[in-house]
């Protein structure tokens, strides 16, 4: 397809913070190669359609809250779409915009493929097709200009924190995994004592998927330990944790929390939680044999690699199908 400049691109999400910073994250890798416009449309379906299967969203746009980004012409020369709320939207988008709209599905959509010009799924699904691009974990938005970026406005304060800088990253629930307080006190345990044995300083923050009672069983046994811990009251400072962080640790149910700690080129160790982890064995697996990644046993390792950059990798792949 002829491509002009700069691109017109959208992302199309549910606005949730996680499925739109992958979008978010492959959207301006792209504009780091060529001059391209970002637009973000969140979608919004009234509330008698919020659960409704997308099998019977026959008319989408119509469906649609007040609230919503509308999804009409002009249309953009690239669409990156993510999530199940995309799909009414996503497979209709070449036929809406007379195929002038490059489209792309993040993840695996579980639908017929042939509705997008690109896919591009984490490898661990095992999703196969000629227009499929399988990346390492997730997109996201982690550069060494946008980390530092984000980190200014905690710079004093985190600068008075001592070295080593321990950041972790908790999720909890999700379909493979769980955490139990048990668990948590477990997790706690093995933190304190990693930042008190190196003297250094916890950078701890929460997932909206962390369980009440985990979340107040690691507050209590971190309570006192240096550091600072984000009860998500005022400015997130996650992106800054990870910039200042000399380790990190994740627990292991998150695939984005994952892809963004090891594209730093910093330690990260995961955190073992409840559950089968299923097809994120072979993530993990991935990016253990990719040198990212370790077990994490209550000890803290220091190790060296290349950063990740499937994103960058993904949007190379974008803008040379797209000129194909």
């Amino acid at each position: 397809m002829a491509v002009n400049l700069p691109l017109s691109i959208w992302t199309v999400t549910d606005g949730r913070v996680g499925i739109e910073n992958q979008a978010l994250g492959l959207a301006e890798a792209i504009q780091r190669l060529t001059p391209a416009e970002i637009t973000t449309k969140r979608l919004r379906f009234q509330r008698l359609f919020d659960r409704w299967p997308n099998a019977l969203r026959f008319w989408p746009r119509a469906m649609l809250a007040d609230a919503s980004d509308r999804i009409e012409a002009p249309f953009p020369d690239v669409a990156i779409a993510n999530g199940r709320a995309s799909l009414p939207f996503s497979t209709r988008l070449k036929h809406w915009s007379g195929g002038r709209t490059y489209v792309v599905q993040l993840q695996d959509p579980r639908t017929d493929l042939a509705a997008f010009d690109l896919v591009i799924p984490p490898l661990h699904d095992g999703v196969i097709g000629p227009n499929v691009f399988s990346i390492l974990g997730s997109p996201n938005r982690i550069t060494p200009e946008r980390l530092e970026q984000e980190a200014a406005p905690f710079r004093t304060q985190l600068a008075e924190l001592a070295r080593p800088r321990i950041a972790v990253l908790i999720g909890g629930r999700s379909k493979a995994y769980d955490m139990s307080a048990a668990t948590a006190e477990r997790l706690a345990d093995q933190i304190a004592q990693a930042v008190e044995t190196s003297g250094g300083s916890l950078l701890l923050t929460f997932s909206r998927r962390t369980p009440g009672a985990a979340r107040a069983a690691l507050m209590a046994r971190l309570d006192g330990v240096p550091g600072l811990i984000w009860d998500g009251e005022g400015p997130n400072p996650y992106f800054a944790f990870l910039e200042t962080a000399d380790h990190i640790l994740v627990t292991g149910d998150s695939v984005n929390m994952a892809a963004e700690a090891a594209a730093t080129g910093k330690p990260v160790q995961i955190l073992a939680l409840d559950g089968d982890g299923g097809k994120f064995d072979a993530l993990h697996a991935a990016l253990q044999s990719r040198g990212a990644t370790r077990p994490f046993s209550g000890a803290l390792e220091s190790w060296t690699y290349a950063p990740l950059t499937e994103t960058d990798r993904a949007a190379r792949e974008v803008l040379a199908r797209m000129r194909a």
